[in-house]
């Protein structure tokens, strides 16, 4: 498979396992906390449909510019977390909120979000799509969003009792990315999983882990908006 289709194919993948990990959840689960600091995972699920949304716009926002950001440059990285004072932040919670019942939020996130898969697999990825007044290719655009979805599934499942992973291949190109995105590997006997929760701050690092980092311990973690 090209690396263009291998984009949609893993955005798919990504995308499914995510949305199946919410069909999942029980009533009481949305009560739970989640890994965004101050997010319920509620909040967590009423962002993903946000995030879908999202997706569905950009996709069908075609432009002829060239491509001003790549999977790597599209992301904001600041040093400092998310203070949750972000106008969109405050609004997720009270539109999360707003949806009385889990099933609701289940059901808005499953249309939205099965229009957004279609979208992503019908797009080509050479076509160039604008997002934030950028541009990026198709195949860019759902690179990103890999990581996205692969750091919002270990969000969703931080505090669940027994949570099913994202796949193994979502981790994988995810961490290939964050270490663009950091300028250097993580070490070797990093698992993708712990390079990714390190890495953007969803865990400090162990001792151990914080000695075989090395020089990188001092850039990290990343916040990624």
């Amino acid at each position: 498979m090209d690396h263009h289709g291998a984009d949609a194919d893993l955005f798919a993948r990504s995308w499914t396992a995510l949305s199946e990990a919410v069909a999942g959840l029980s009533d009481e689960d949305f009560a739970r906390p989640s890994g965004c600091t101050g997010w319920l995972v509620r909040d967590l699920v009423c962002h993903l449909v946000i995030d879908a949304q999202d997706v569905l716009i950009t996709l069908a926002t075609p432009s002829r510019r060239e491509p001003t950001r790549d999977a790597v440059t599209y992301w904001e990285v600041s040093g400092t977390p998310p203070t949750g004072d972000d106008p969109l932040d405050a609004l997720t919670v009270r539109l999360a909120a707003a949806y009385q019942e889990p099933h609701l939020l289940k059901f808005h996130l499953d249309d939205v979000g099965s229009a957004a898969g279609r979208a992503a697999l019908l797009a080509d990825p050479a076509a160039r799509v604008g997002t934030r007044d950028e541009v990026l290719t198709v195949a860019d655009y759902l690179s990103v969003y890999v990581l996205e979805w692969t750091l919002h599934h270990l969000d969703l499942i931080a505090y669940l009792p027994d949570p099913e992973q994202p796949p193994a291949e979502g981790l994988t190109r995810s961490r290939e990315l964050l270490e663009r995105i950091a300028g250097s590997p993580f070490p070797a006997a990093f698992h993708d999983l712990d390079a990714l929760l390190v890495g953007t701050g969803r865990r400090a690092p162990t001792e151990a882990e914080r000695a075989e980092l090395g020089d990188l311990a001092a850039r990290l973690p990343l916040y990624l908006g």
